[in-house]
């Protein structure tokens, strides 16, 4: 009767959803477009994984770009951090909300991903989707079935995996999934 109790309240336990906390801090480091460094009130640096965005890494094209502009909207500024995970490499990966420059008594309304992929700084990661709010995820499909927008994206990365074909052929053997993906499109 005892094993039947715990099958249940461990049942019942997995089916609560995952509480979202919320990270207060400042923004210290800005690695690339969809990764950041915060700072919190303990003095603990949090590197921070945008949720649900993908930008071109630092050598690709735009990768510097995508920097800059990420490091405009949150350098330096406090940010709130909404989460419910961590990755792979132990990075939270939530929304980073921050202050809208052009209002300074504005609260932090500003979604520094949302942001990233209207500037066409970042991609849509439609594999993450669900990190992403139901609304920042229609805006961003919507960007992305934008042709120009799409076009442009792909004749970048292309144009980068062919001048870097080491790096590719590493990467396409470190994730075959997305080659057959590519290859299906």
């Amino acid at each position: 009767m005892q094993a039947g109790h715990l099958v249940f309240a461990f049942l019942l336990l997995a089916s609560i959803p995952a509480r979202a906390e919320t990270l207060v801090g400042t923004v210290v480091g800005v690695a690339d477009g969809d990764t950041v460094t915060v700072l919190d009130a303990d003095h603990q640096q949090h590197k921070i994984r945008i949720g649900g965005v993908d930008s071109p890494e630092k050598a690709q094209p735009y990768g510097q770009r995508s920097k800059q502009n990420m490091s405009a909207l949150v350098f330096g500024k406090e940010v709130d951090v909404h989460w419910q995970k961590r990755d792979r490499y132990r990075r939270i990966v939530g929304k980073v909300m921050v202050q809208p420059s052009d209002c300074p008594t504005c609260p932090k309304t500003l979604d520094a991903g949302l942001a990233q992929i209207t500037m066409g700084l970042a991609w849509w990661y439609e594999k993450y989707a669900k990190d992403q709010s139901a609304e920042d995820a229609g805006q961003a499909a919507k960007r992305q079935n934008d042709p120009d927008y799409r076009d442009n994206q792909k004749r970048a990365q292309k144009a980068w995996a062919e001048r870097h074909p080491d790096y590719w052929r590493a990467y396409r053997d470190q994730h075959p999934e997305y080659v057959a993906r590519s290859r299906a499109r």
